[in-house]
């Protein structure tokens, strides 16, 4: 401060050169005072005005970016750019929290709103930042200078000033970005001219506002380097006109930077005025006050008072604002205290800085002598100003902000660390499901390879046993077909109309009775063990289905509306279409029949014998046999073909009987007498006769009983036969075709379940696609709040950045 004093008393003097006092001075108390008391025994205007007409203002040509104001206009830029990033983080993170919303077990719904009160908090914050400005407020008795002292500051007449009571409101200063200047009433968005502030604010005006009320007056930024730097101005009625001073301070200075007090230097400090800074002092912690003892030119129209008595006065007058400052408000210290009390004259400053923008020297702005001490004693108020509305700013404005950015952004990562977690826990929970899932569809296809050979097996072996059971059954039944075939009595006549109906009734009789007997014997076995296999495929099956669901469905798949029931085609209809009965009357005592009978008795023991002969011929193989010579035999040579009578042919047997028949009924053959003369005259005639006739008895007798019951009975024996041999014939196919409806069934059965479990193999995959997909989007979101986190330290260090540069060295 010394050094500083100690430069505008040689810039006064016309020293360029630096003081000896700039290097040894120190800052003080007593410095200060003995330099503004030595800056009121400088030369006057008159003999100085050559020396100030090189000097400007320094504020004129002071570079911007060197200004204190600046620090709080870079502060403000940057606090706003940390908050634009923070309500990006903030919005971003809420949408990302309203996707995660749809998932009730990560995200609940108070979560999601408390993210979302986040988004209008900070819009909020914003939105006070961008209004946020250094505010400085002028308060003092009516007609002490205040609208003057800020048109000073402003360079420029601005605000009404004049003697009595002028302004009735509260008039604020405000820089706008547009090049016009206008003015707003309070509630009213109505833009006015500016030249109407007389009326609006002057007291004498016919159209008078209220003491509290306010009217805003936006100047073009560029015309005031204060404005620019977002500085406004809060004029003020009177202390002493209204007693309201609680309304006035909650309405209008609550959150003012700095307060100054503008006191008229012809008097000393009114109660009213020390009553309103009470009231200041009570509403705000240690407001920043500064006091200017204002229209201090019109100590020099005193010439009664020498340069003694004028500092005594200015000594008592900066004595009682020290205390005013340090023992009555204890605003501050004894040194800050002299720091902030200044005497000063507004209009002449204004006057000054007028015709400086003219171009023209600064004195020629003068009013009395000592303008030099008075304009740079205004100069050092405006430095002072400068600094400590710029540090308070800074502080009371952005110092909450920023521990409110960092309580937003820690309260988020919190809540972001809080939701990691349980999506950790959610997504192993999920990788668990994933591999139980994996595990149990490779081990379903395991069991099903196992199960498919075991139950191909199963069915094969189940098929020839069923075949191996139905033959049995069949050639069992076969073989009591003549017990079936006695068992019909439908009424029997030889014509052919009725015996072709006799024949189809008769066929359905059989077929309809080995299908009785043959379901009787093997249905019930056979549904009961295709039951059993089809109960053990589905328990099998449906072990390696895991979902009780799937297990329903698979059941419903696998049951059969109704039981199995073996089907044993016969079709004795077209079997035994063939079949041609033979009912004409033959004598069983007859030569043919005798000749048939005993042909039959030598190929059954024929038949017995080929086994045996085969067998030895194999034993023998190809031994070569040594001819050995044999007596030969005294027996009648054999005129028949083959290898004794077993050899002859039905045929060959048929042309042999004819032959005798027709020798014996022959009358004039010589080998009937023959036969006749030998057995008669070996027998006699009498016994010839006796067998003659007993023959014949035995001819009449069963030619007689000839009957339909005989032929009846010899029908069904040859049907019999017939059927017997036709039978045996389908005996292979008929199994075969049994245990094919076996294979089917079991297949069938099989091929269901198997589709069920091909089913809930499918259903599994597509469950592990979506545990799949659900743990990558879980991954993703791990991800995503790993970024936001990383984004919620950037933004506190990024506050604590600014703490660090703004607040902190404060």
């Amino acid at each position: 401060m010394a050094a500083y004093l100690n430069r505008t008393i040689s810039l006064v003097t016309g020293q360029t050169g630096p003081s000896a006092n700039d290097k040894n001075s120190t800052p003080g108390t007593d410095t200060v005072d003995d330099s503004r008391h030595n800056l009121s025994l400088q030369p006057s205007a008159s003999s100085t005005s050559a020396n100030m007409s090189g000097i400007s203002d320094n504020r004129m040509y002071q570079p911007n970016d060197k200004s204190p104001l600046q620090i709080f206009v870079r502060a403000k830029k940057k606090i706003n750019d940390i908050y634009g990033e923070i309500e990006e983080y903030v919005l971003e993170t809420t949408i990302f929290i309203n996707a995660l919303h749809a998932d009730a077990e990560i995200v609940d719904k108070a979560e999601r709103e408390l993210f979302e009160s986040y988004v209008h908090k900070v819009a909020a914050i914003r939105e006070v930042l961008q209004r946020d400005h250094m505010k400085v407020a002028f308060f003092g008795r009516t007609s002490n200078g205040k609208s003057s002292v800020i048109n000073a500051m402003l360079r420029e007449k601005i605000l009404p000033s004049g003697i009595g009571h002028t302004t009735n409101c509260f008039c604020q200063v405000e820089g706008s970005d547009g090049g016009e200047a206008y003015l707003m009433k309070e509630s009213s968005d109505e833009k006015l001219n500016v030249v109407n502030i007389k009326q609006l604010a002057n007291a004498l005006c016919q159209e008078k506002l209220s003491e509290s009320s306010l009217v805003r007056i936006f100047w073009p930024r560029e015309r005031c380097s204060l404005l620019r730097d977002d500085v406004v101005f809060l004029d003020s009625p009177g202390v002493d006109v209204s007693p309201n001073l609680d309304d006035w301070i909650d309405n209008h200075c609550i959150n003012s930077d700095v307060f100054v007090l503008v006191l008229n230097a012809e008097s000393t400090m009114t109660r009213a005025e020390k009553q309103f800074f009470h009231t200041v002092s009570q509403k705000l912690s240690k407001p920043n006050i500064f006091i200017l003892n204002n229209r201090w030119d019109a100590s020099a129209n005193e010439p009664e008072f020498q340069e003694s008595e004028l500092a005594k006065v200015k000594s008592q007058h900066t004595e009682r604002c020290i205390d005013f400052l340090t023992k009555e408000l204890k605003v501050c210290n004894e040194k800050e205290a002299a720091e902030r009390v200044f005497f000063v004259s507004a209009r002449e400053t204004l006057q000054a800085r007028i015709e400086e923008s003219k171009g023209n020297p600064p004195h020629l702005g003068a009013i009395a002598e000592g303008f030099q001490i008075r304009y740079f004693e205004f100069q050092d108020f405006e430095r002072k100003f400068e600094e400590c509305i710029s540090q308070s700013a800074v502080k009371t404005k952005f110092q909450q902000h920023s521990s409110r950015g960092k309580s937003v952004s820690g309260d988020m990562r919190s809540m972001l660390d809080n939701i990691f977690e349980r999506i950790t826990i959610f997504r192993n929970l999920k990788q668990d499901q994933k591999n139980l899932l994996t595990e149990r569809i490779q081990g379903t296809e395991t069991q099903m390879m196992q199960v498919t050979r075991e139950m191909k097996m199963k069915i094969h072996n189940m098929v020839e046993e069923v075949e191996e059971k139905v033959s049995k059954a069949l050639n069992e039944e076969i073989w009591r077909l003549g017990v079936l075939i006695d068992e019909f009595n439908m009424p029997f006549h030889p014509e052919r109309l009725v015996l072709n109906i006799y024949k189809k009734e008769l066929n359905a009789h059989v077929e309809s009775g080995l299908g009785s007997n043959l379901r009787a014997r093997l249905s019930m076995a056979l549904a009961m063990n295709v039951e059993s296999a089809q109960t053990e495929m589905t328990d099998r099956m449906h072990a390696l289905v895991p979902n009780e669901q799937l297990l329903t469905n698979s059941a419903k798949l696998a049951v059969r509306t109704q039981p199995f029931e073996m089907l044993y085609s016969l079709n004795c209809q077209n079997l035994c279409a063939d079949f041609q009965e033979d009912l004409d009357f033959k004598f069983s005592w007859g030569i043919t029949a005798m000749i048939q009978r005993f042909t039959g008795k030598v190929r059954e023991r024929t038949k017995k014998q080929t086994p045996a002969l085969l067998n030895r011929q194999s034993s023998i193989g190809h031994t070569v046999v040594t001819p050995v010579s044999t007596p030969v035999e005294s027996t009648p040579v054999c005129l028949l073909p083959g290898s004794g009578v077993g050899g002859i042919t039905p045929e060959q047997l048929s042309v042999i009987s004819r032959f005798a028949l027709s020798s014996i009924g022959s009358q004039g053959t010589v080998g009937g007498l023959v036969v006749a003369g030998i057995m008669l005259k070996t027998i006699g005639w009498r016994v010839l006769v006796g067998i003659g006739a007993l023959y014949g008895c035995i001819y009449l007798y069963e030619r007689l009983s000839w009957t339909n019951s005989a032929k009846e009975r010899t029908f069904k024996s040859q049907y019999g036969r017939h059927a017997t041999k036709k039978l045996k014939m389908i005996v292979d196919l008929t199994s075969a075709n049994c245990s094919h409806q076996v294979q089917q069934e079991l297949s069938s059965t099989f091929a269901r379940l198997c589709r069920t479990v091909d089913t809930a193999t499918t259903d599994m995959n597509e469950e592990l696609k979506t545990l799949e997909a659900q743990l990558n989007v879980l991954e993703s979101n791990q991800k995503q709040l790993k970024l936001l986190r990383n984004k919620a330290n950037y933004i506190q260090n990024e506050l604590d950045i600014f703490e660090h540069n703004y607040i902190a060295p404060q």
